[in-house]
């Protein structure tokens, strides 16, 4: 598996570069991947990203954005407002979990 280095952070990442170790990742991090993409967090984006996190460590696998939406209270609309474009992928990125399943 390859590694990259995030704000000093040594990550294990797939080819796309979406962590694949659950453990690497801390807020920081995510705050460091988050800028990455041009996103600065607030509150709504954290509670989007802790969702995210422990829904994976439950279900074993990285949540839908109708499953965010549903289970998490955010509506979908403000899930595009947070993370503009593709909120799936870039809420995932972010979390440190797998690109989500149907994500191209």
């Amino acid at each position: 598996m390859p590694t990259t280095t995030i704000d000093g952070h040594v990550i294990h990442v797939d080819d796309e570069g979406f962590m694949t170790e659950y453990t690497e990742w801390s807020e920081p991090l995510g705050k460091a991947l988050a800028a990455q993409i041009g996103i600065e967090m607030s509150d709504e984006h954290w509670k989007a990203i802790r969702f995210l996190r422990t829904d994976f460590a439950d279900q074993g696998e990285t949540a839908t954005l109708r499953r965010v939406s549903v289970l998490g209270g955010i509506p979908t609309k403000q899930l595009f407002v947070l993370f503009p474009q593709k909120p799936a992928k870039k809420m995932a990125y972010v979390a440190g979990l797998p690109k989500p399943h149907g994500c191209v």
